[in-house]
């Protein structure tokens, strides 16, 4: 018998397409592993027989970001989740990550990919997850929607929250070079150590400082890895738009409806252990709910029985 794998370490592979744009979802996660528009990177791919790097296009639930120490307290119970990140001894990034997603629909331009979250320790409900990748002329729109449909003991409402996990790409070098447009007005101050909320500070309209990017301005050395909030809309738009360009002209955009996400978190994807991976990618991850929420409580999302909660945003060419 042939040693030979047969399988990808990042699951089975589903092609899409519509006009310019390319995109391949991996089962594993359901992650996006690669979106091109005319051969052009809109996010940084990874290989299929890779180990998905870093979360790149990963779909984070039930809840993103972190929670301290993986403990909290829901429905009236102390919780208890594995701690992933051991270094910040937090909960990183939900249940869903290395799940082999099942497809449930396809076409040629389009994939929907389904997993279910079982009860366990630390999180006693079950949830029916779906995420939807959809090419069109205007780029790919990706939905995720979860429902609660748990039975017998598991009955009771479930925490939840939401986020993608793409690195976007504007052109050719690092992020040092590019200009991001963010419009945000609040940044959540968070410790330096394990990246914990301490509070929600506005940032001063319009006068460059370190996380003020509600006018575009180059990144350059500012090293970012934080949660931002009150979102504007673009003018004549119901759409938070977070733009970035590279000096060449290209560039990338991100946007969603804030009212079901308020929150994004930005990273500039600093990796001290691995100067070539680093800065090649800027993460912009629209958020349900803040870190640290199912501690905090804040913009949670309960899920009774029977309960669905839908997320959308979408990725374009500049």
């Amino acid at each position: 018998m042939s040693s030979k794998a047969t399988h990808p370490a990042s699951g089975a592979q589903f092609s899409i397409e519509s006009g310019d744009y390319r995109a391949v979802v991996a089962s594993v996660g359901a992650t996006l592993r690669s979106l091109t528009h005319a051969g052009r990177n809109l996010v940084v791919p990874f290989g299929a027989d890779e180990v998905r790097p870093a979360y790149r296009g990963a779909n984070l639930a039930p809840w993103p970001n972190r929670i301290a120490g993986g403990t909290y307290t829901f429905n009236d119970k102390e919780e208890q989740l594995p701690v992933n990140e051991t270094g910040r001894m937090t909960a990183l990034h939900g249940l869903v990550l290395w799940n082999s997603w099942e497809v449930r629909e396809q076409t040629p331009s389009s994939v929907t990919l389904g997993a279910v979250v079982e009860p366990q320790a630390g999180y006693p409900h079950r949830l029916d997850i779906e995420a939807a990748f959809t090419l069109t002329a205007d780029g790919l729109d990706w939905r995720i929607s979860a429902v609660n449909t748990g039975t017998g003991p598991d009955t009771l409402p479930a925490p939840y929250g939401v986020a993608p996990h793409p690195y976007l790409v504007a052109g050719a070098g690092k992020v040092d070079a590019w200009t991001m447009e963010l419009p945000a007005a609040q940044v959540l101050q968070v410790t330096p150590d394990r990246l914990l909320p301490t509070s929600c500070a506005a940032v001063v309209t319009h006068d460059g400082a370190t996380f003020d990017f509600q006018r575009a301005r180059t990144v350059g050395a500012t090293e970012i890895d934080h949660a931002f909030t009150a979102l504007s809309t673009a003018p004549g738009r119901d759409m938070v738009e977070v733009r970035l360009l590279a000096p060449e002209g290209t560039g990338v955009l991100m946007r969603w409806e804030p009212d079901g996400l308020p929150w994004v978190q930005i990273h500039t994807a600093d990796r001290a252990d691995a100067p070539e991976l680093s800065r090649i990618g800027m993460a912009v991850e629209p958020m349900s709910c803040p870190p640290d929420a199912f501690n905090s409580g804040q913009d949670i999302v309960v899920l009774p029985l029977g309960g669905r909660h839908d997320a959308r945003w979408s990725i374009a060419a500049l």
